[in-house]
């Protein structure tokens, strides 16, 4: 009889998810590279903050056409060769900036392209690799293969920064551009050796565009992601603080980088735990319920958050915040896997992943106005409240969520 460990573990005994394992890992931690690299470089070199502050809208600019093709592009073409082709980009891009900043001929309107290349070919890789966890692991372990996914994407994001850190201290950013590039090579090469079929299931006939507008009709009539989707944008655009810690900390604690530095590493240790949680709730059939509940614990940690003095206590707090964010992300993500079908998953994914990137925009945003406004502290209370609203609407008015059964 296997024992709950071998069960938590199940999705790595296929050779091909421990493959597509390591692509994330690694394409994971080179993205935190990219980003503090470029980010610190353009402060470097400008000064300005405003001048980083445009690496938001770069983003946001690329992301949502590229999320919107590459997820059709997921259900159309090769997903191993999508893969190939977006590491291959990151790759390059890594590369270059690395050779340019070495011979110091690097300008910011360069970075900037870097940017705008690299976050596209993210949003390529993404939907083709969630796509192809669902066909490489058995449907009864796919909220296991959710769980590692979300675990090891926020194991990335303690490792990522302190690599930088321990890169840039010793060798300098070339060093960190270069070795985000040997990771992406390491995400580009793998793919290769993946032995499931690439291709959907029953892919469908007609063109791109065609086929984006049936991945966007699906998606408005399925059953139960809207509403989880609408769950999350409402309650992230109330409450998004990932990108304004400087602010909270300053705000709530009179503090500087170093709390920054704590609240950001244990929101990510609570999101790793929260991955655990998650790993030990998959066996529990009422995923939609489970999604309602890490809701409302998470709107009611948003108020103990907002109103604490102190930094310890906010260290805690927001390390449960994560936590609670953590099992509705690994929710979420099972049940498109499980709900979708295989000709349909790569664009299904990619609008789960613009809803939450869009939301994570327009959050940072509300967040930064309110905090301004009111008081970085009430800007939290305020995101508790209407988080808790949220929830309960979303409760009350999509049954299918409260009803949904996994298989």
């Amino acid at each position: 009889m296997s024992t709950g460990e071998d069960r938590a573990f199940a999705p790595f005994r296929y050779r091909d998810y421990r493959l597509l394992w390591t692509i994330l890992l690694t394409g994971s931690i080179a993205l935190w590279l990219r980003i503090l690299g470029t980010a610190q470089w353009l402060l470097d070199d400008t000064g300005s903050a405003m001048m980083v502050g445009l690496i938001g809208v770069v983003q946001l600019v690329v992301q949502i056409p590229a999320l919107l093709w590459g997820g059709t592009l997921a259900d159309r073409i090769d997903r191993k060769r999508l893969m190939i082709i977006a590491h291959g980009m990151t790759f390059t891009v890594m590369l270059t900036l690395g050779v340019l900043n070495a011979l110091a001929a690097l300008t910011p309107w360069l970075v900037y392209l870097a940017i705008a290349i690299a976050a596209a070919s993210q949003m390529l890789a993404s939907p083709a690799r969630s796509a192809l966890v669902a066909v490489v692991v058995p449907e009864r372990h796919l909220m296991r293969a959710a769980s590692a996914d979300n675990a090891t994407a926020n194991t990335a994001a303690i490792l990522g920064p302190l690599l930088f850190a321990a890169l840039t201290l010793t060798a300098g950013l070339t060093a960190a551009f270069l070795v985000a590039a040997a990771l992406s090579l390491v995400a580009l090469a793998l793919p290769w050796i993946v032995r499931t079929v690439g291709h959907a299931a029953d892919r469908q006939p007609g063109g791109t565009l065609r086929q984006t507008a049936d991945g966007l009709r699906y998606v408005a009539k399925h059953p139960i992601l809207p509403g989880l989707f609408l769950l999350d944008t409402g309650i992230t655009v109330v409450s998004f603080y990932r990108e304004i810690l400087p602010v909270l900390a300053l705000g709530m604690f009179a503090a500087g980088a170093h709390a920054t530095g704590l609240l950001g590493a244990a929101n990510s240790a609570g999101a790793v735990l929260g991955s655990f949680i998650a790993l030990a709730l998959a066996g529990y059939r009422a995923k939609g319920m489970l999604v309602l509940y890490a809701s409302l614990a998470y709107a009611l940690i948003l108020f103990g958050f907002g109103f604490t003095p102190y930094l310890w206590l906010g260290v805690l707090f927001i390390a449960l915040l994560g936590a609670a964010d953590s099992v509705t992300v690994t929710v979420r993500h099972t049940t498109v896997m499980l709900t979708t079908p295989d000709s349909m998953r790569g664009r299904a994914f990619s609008i789960m992943v613009l809803a939450a990137q869009t939301a994570n925009n327009l959050g940072t945003i509300w967040i930064g106005f309110w905090a301004g406004a009111i008081g970085a502290g009430n800007s939290m209370v305020l995101g508790g409240v209407l988080s808790l609203l949220a929830t309960l609407a979303i409760a009350w008015w999509w049954r299918p969520i409260r009803e949904y059964r996994s298989p």
